[in-house]
């Protein structure tokens, strides 16, 4: 057995616990059968210390000086308490053991049992815990298996265990919680959600809207119209208080319209077949839907910079948090569910104003070569350059377009190019980056998966302003009197800014309400999946059913 400097130090504690008369000191001093033989098996990397959590056990059990953590029952009654607690996160407290613990730790401690199964039971629980912390810290799943695309390195689970150690002695496990938890307002309102649609759900939940003849119209009057004004109450909606239910009055038609911006769906009032769809989603779909997206969270809200630039794209918005706190937003085209835009973190490095566009290869030969071939005229239109792969200029005349050698189109810059009149680049495997688009009727579009997998932002040039943060050389009138020269130029921004590309399908606004948008990529029922899989938690097998 390693000889550790930290049981000296529990020698002293022994004596001075004596001197006073101290049971507990006695119970968990040098001697102890129990500590002596946790300190053996964290000396063995054999079960139950292999995985990766074995650093932070070793560690947690170090900064103890070996003291056992799970002697007490009332610690295993507390710490049960508490796991029950993770469902208001959305994660399931059977991954945790928590209907077990208890039954097994009066299995363990039972008579004079062997004191190997009272340190494994020790070390199990400690495992169980730290699992419950990383997952309320890192998330449950692992991203990258459930996304090709993803880009978002996630920083190494590292608890403050000394904190921890202090937090289980004193039976404060939801300090421990809180502490893993994401501290930023996205996540407590997601949770705050949770548990008021839980209480819905609980209560009976909504009603759903029968299959509709024709849409509902404001003026209209249908037995539909009181199921209508119903379901939206339970939400809390202001659908007014009318002495005739089945009128579909102002107030009910303001009630939609609210719904139908939330869902992003067309604010018109009329409830046709989208909204009808929309409104009849249960709410048992609507819980799994925050669930899934407090994982999210926990993927990505941990160590965010004071400034940064998020992309929301299933929610089609770009929002940049500025240095002042004033978070500044813009509308957004995203790529098609089949050409993804990918998920990332990356810096925005630099700009450029009347930039030129060199058509990706993909594009080249699935879409434009179709378009030449049946309109000679495409290119000179829509001002693309044809150039060989080393960037020499071709006569396009002189190409057989029937049986093209390998060439580049690049589009001039100008009012028609693809990417407008400015691009924001940042470093990424992907080449995707946000830019303006001549296409601006899209914007008005309440879902907007147009793209080829990169970012069109509807006001682009006062991004460009914001970015680079010159009013003395940059300010509105020079960024676009640049512009109306037709000149490409690169233009560094004085510090490059953060920039996160993220898939949310519910926001939550400061005032608590919801918005529920469509999962335009299909990505929530993996996620959902992976949440309701029983968690790989290696010191759950240690104990007994």
């Amino acid at each position: 057995m390693t000889v550790r400097t930290g049981r000296i130090t529990a020698t002293i504690v022994l004596l001075a616990g004596l001197v006073t008369g101290s049971h507990a000191a006695l119970a968990d001093a040098v001697g102890d059968p129990l500590g002596d033989r946790l300190e053996t098996l964290l000396d063995d990397p054999s079960p139950p210390l292999s995985g990766d959590l074995a650093p932070r056990i070793e560690a947690f059990y170090a900064v103890r000086d070996f003291r056992p953590a799970w002697r007490r029952p009332e610690a295993v009654t507390a710490f049960t308490a508490a796991l029950d607690t993770l469902a208001d996160d959305g994660l399931r407290p059977a991954d945790y053991a928590a209907d077990r613990l208890v039954a097994a730790h009066h299995q363990a401690y039972a008579g004079e049992g062997p004191v190997d199964e009272r340190a494994r039971f020790d070390i199990a629980v400690t495992r169980l815990l730290l699992t419950a912390l990383r997952h309320l810290d890192r998330g449950k799943v692992d991203p990258a298996s459930l996304e090709a695309d993803w880009d978002v390195p996630l920083p190494p689970f590292s608890p403050d265990v000394a904190a921890l150690s202090d937090d289980v002695d004193a039976l404060d496990f939801e300090t421990a919680f809180a502490r893993a938890r994401p501290d930023y307002a996205p996540y407590r309102r997601l949770r705050t959600a949770l548990a008021h649609y839980r209480r819905i759900r609980d209560t009976g939940g909504w009603p759903s809207l029968p299959p509709l003849d024709t849409a509902l119209h404001p003026g209209d009057r249908a037995p539909a119209v009181a199921v209508l004004r119903r379901r939206l109450a339970v939400t809390g909606a202001p659908v007014g208080d009318s002495a005739a239910p089945a009128l579909y009055d102002d107030a009910l038609a303001g009630a939609v319209r609210h719904f139908q911006r939330h869902h992003y769906l067309e604010v018109d009032g009329v409830v046709g077949a989208a909204t009808r769809t929309a409104l009849n989603v249960s709410v048992d779909a609507r819980i799994d839907q925050i669930r899934v997206n407090l994982e999210r969270a926990r993927w990505l809200l941990h160590g965010l910079p004071r400034s940064f630039v998020l992309v929301d794209i299933a929610g089609y918005r770009l929002t940049y948090y500025r240095p002042d706190h004033k978070p500044w937003h813009t509308r957004i085209v995203v790529g098609t569910p089949y050409r993804r835009t990918p998920t990332l973190r990356s810096e925005i490095t630099h700009l450029t104003l009347n930039p030129t566009w060199t058509v990706p290869a993909s594009i080249t030969w699935r879409e434009l070569l179709p378009r030449i071939r049946r309109d000679p005229g495409y290119l000179a239109r829509e001002h693309l350059q044809v150039l060989t792969p080393e960037g020499r200029a071709l006569d396009p005349a002189a190409i057989d377009w029937s049986d093209p050698p390998a060439v580049v189109l690049r589009q001039k810059a100008g009012a028609d190019n693809a990417l407008g009149r400015v691009v924001f680049r940042f470093p990424n495997p992907y080449a995707v980056y946000l830019h303006d688009t001549p296409a601006r009727a899209l914007f008005n579009r309440p879902r907007r998966a147009f793209s080829h997998g990169c970012i069109r932002v509807e006001h682009p040039l006062e991004l460009a302003r914001l970015l680079l943060d010159d009013p003395q050389r940059w300010d509105a009138t020079a960024i676009s009197e640049t512009v109306a020269t037709g000149v490409t130029l690169s233009v560094d921004l004085p510090e490059p800014v953060p920039v996160i590309v993220h898939y949310w399908t519910v926001n939550i606004a400061g005032d608590g309400t919801l918005a529920f948008k469509p999962d335009i990529y299909g990505r929530d029922r993996a996620v959902l999946a992976a949440l309701e899989r029983p968690a790989a938690a290696a010191g759950s097998a240690l104990l007994r059913p």
